[in-house]
């Protein structure tokens, strides 16, 4: 495909897996059985053995984040380990080999995790401007249209080679390591995401930011910073743009400049670009995080108290009508997620999104995504006419990835007409804003109603409240879990459960404060009796 080479004293791609890597056992893929026999009375449970491996790595995780394990030998690791095995809601505990068998899957996994990166070359200039070289010269040398029909590896040893001869010609000497830096960026720009690959393979980014081709801010640990990732120009951006839109069956142009994208992992994706973005083409990434996010990892994160912990969970198990607000970036949807793991794995659930990023871990989920118009500015499907359709699609649950206009009505009638236990997302400051913000909403449906029977209709529907903030030193909480209870007159009248009380602020700028609980006796606790959680319920709100 690519011609042959005339040069032979180059080094090929395929060289580079022969360099010395830190050596790190490999982690088994699943447990299946014991390779000793086990005595008649041992018992051995594999599934028992992932979970409690899982749910001991993240806190692991939590408590290593400081710790370089790679100076511990693995028996030292393995007691340190043991110490946050927790066999309370195992039945019957762990039997010894299984014990053993949950530390060594925990330790290959933390090691995995934690190997060191390869050190990157000190002059990263030159391998930017020894791209800026190569790059025009390997796009005359090959066929652009079957290159991007190979499989990544058979086309990264491919362009491995003719880099090597452009750098021979050129008199350009690199070594094996910045060799291969070179040939993974031209492959990004081919077949990937270009300078954001590397921002997308970091874990503690969050959210990416491009606006235009020069600036690059990420968000890490809650705070903004700039990157040092660069576009080579404007027109670089809105190649990776297209590139991102197009993988969804959607466009971005001058007749099109605003686009709502989602990358292969589910990562959320918003592009601006000219006339409108003055300063060049604005992509705004928000990512999904690979560590699963549960309402117990966000308890141990301190997002909120056990018992709002327990209280959510009793929520989500007992069906009640839940809508999660909060403003841009506050985690709603991270809770949301959180919540709907909580769902039996024996439900239909439909979710309704305009981006599709929802990560339901249950068997049967229908996801739908709504469609823009095209070129003639016809074909667009909302989320409202979504919303009908679902009703027609025998949904145990419906769950709405964000409240934002007229859907609002067709949601509370949902809610309102057996399809209980459904979610929803909205944005909002305080829980009292967020009923009135969907009174306004269902207004922009075009049915003229009464504001009582709206209210009504919201009181009907809606059971509980959840407020979730971002605050300055960029933790998120769980400021408010409110119960609407009912009407009184024309008012719809809420309850706080428990509500977060700031009290100060330590020398490092973080925030502290207590999350309270209310006391009141929550209005759902019949609910909670006919899924016999009410002594938990009760006990958790004491």
């Amino acid at each position: 495909m690519f011609g042959k080479r005339q040069t032979s004293d180059v080094v090929p791609f395929g060289r580079y897996k022969e360099m010395p890597e830190t050596e790190v056992p490999e982690v088994p893929a699943a447990v299946s059985e014991p390779a000793v026999p086990l005595k008649d009375d041992e018992i051995y449970r594999p599934d028992v053995i992932e979970t409690t491996a899982a749910e001991t790595l993240e806190r692991a995780v939590d408590n290593f984040a400081d710790l370089d394990v790679h100076s511990l030998s693995r028996r030292e690791l393995a007691e340190k380990i043991g110490e946050h095995v927790n066999e309370d809601l195992v039945p019957g505990g762990l039997g010894p080999r299984e014990h053993r068998d949950v530390i060594t899957q925990v330790v290959n996994r933390l090691l995995e995790d934690r190997k060191p990166a390869l050190e990157k070359p000190a002059e990263e200039s030159l391998i930017q401007r020894t791209k800026a070289i190569v790059q025009p010269i390997l796009m005359d040398r090959i066929d652009v249209g079957e290159a991007g029909d190979m499989p990544r590896q058979q086309l990264a040893q491919e362009i491995g080679d003719i880099v090597s001869e452009i750098l021979v010609e050129h008199k350009i000497q690199l070594n094996l390591l910045e060799q291969r830096e070179i040939v993974t960026m031209l492959l990004n720009d081919m077949l990937g995401f270009g300078p954001l690959e590397v921002l997308l393979s970091d874990e503690a980014v969050t959210d990416i930011m491009v606006n235009g081709a020069d600036q690059v801010y990420v968000e890490r640990g809650g705070k903004l910073v700039l990157s040092e990732v660069r576009f080579r120009d404007n027109r670089h951006v809105m190649q990776i743009a297209s590139r991102i839109v197009s993988g969804v069956g959607r466009r971005v142009d001058e007749s099109s400049p605003l686009c709502d994208a989602r990358l292969p992992d589910g990562s959320r994706v918003n592009i601006i670009i000219p006339p409108l973005a003055i300063d060049g083409p604005t992509i705004s990434i928000r990512k999904f995080a690979k560590k699963k996010i549960t309402l117990d990892v966000m308890q141990r994160q301190d997002n909120l108290s056990p018992e709002m912990a327990t209280v959510l969970k009793i929520a989500s198990r007992s069906r009640l009508n839940i809508l999660v607000s909060g403003g841009t970036g506050s985690g709603k949807t991270t809770l949301l997620n959180a919540l709907s793991r909580m769902i039996d794995a024996g439900e239909r659930i439909v979710t309704i999104e305009d981006a599709a990023e929802l990560q339901l871990q249950q068997p049967h989920v229908v996801r739908l995504e709504t469609r823009p118009p095209n070129l003639e500015g016809e074909g667009e499907i909302t989320q409202r006419e979504l919303v009908k359709n679902a009703l027609r699609m025998r949904p145990d649950r419906i769950i709405l990835g964000e409240i934002r206009a007229g859907e609002a009505l067709d949601m509370l009638q949902a809610m309102n007409t057996g399809h209980d236990g459904s979610l929803g997302t909205i944005h909002a400051n305080r829980p009292r804003e967020a009923l009135t913000r969907l009174e306004n909403m269902v207004a922009m449906a075009g049915v003229k109603l009464p504001n009582e029977a709206v209210r009504a209709q919201i009181a009907g529907a809606v059971d509980m409240i959840v407020q979730v903030s971002r605050m300055r030193d960029g933790k998120r909480r769980i400021t408010h879990i409110t119960e609407v209870v009912g009407m009184e007159g024309d008012v719809v009248t809420t309850q706080d459960l428990f509500t977060f009380q700031f009290e100060g602020e330590d020398k490092d700028g973080n925030l502290f404060g207590s999350f309270k609980s209310t006391g009141l006796r929550p209005a759902f606790s019949d609910r909670a009796r006919y899924f016999g959680l009410d002594k938990t319920l009760m006990e958790a709100m004491a």
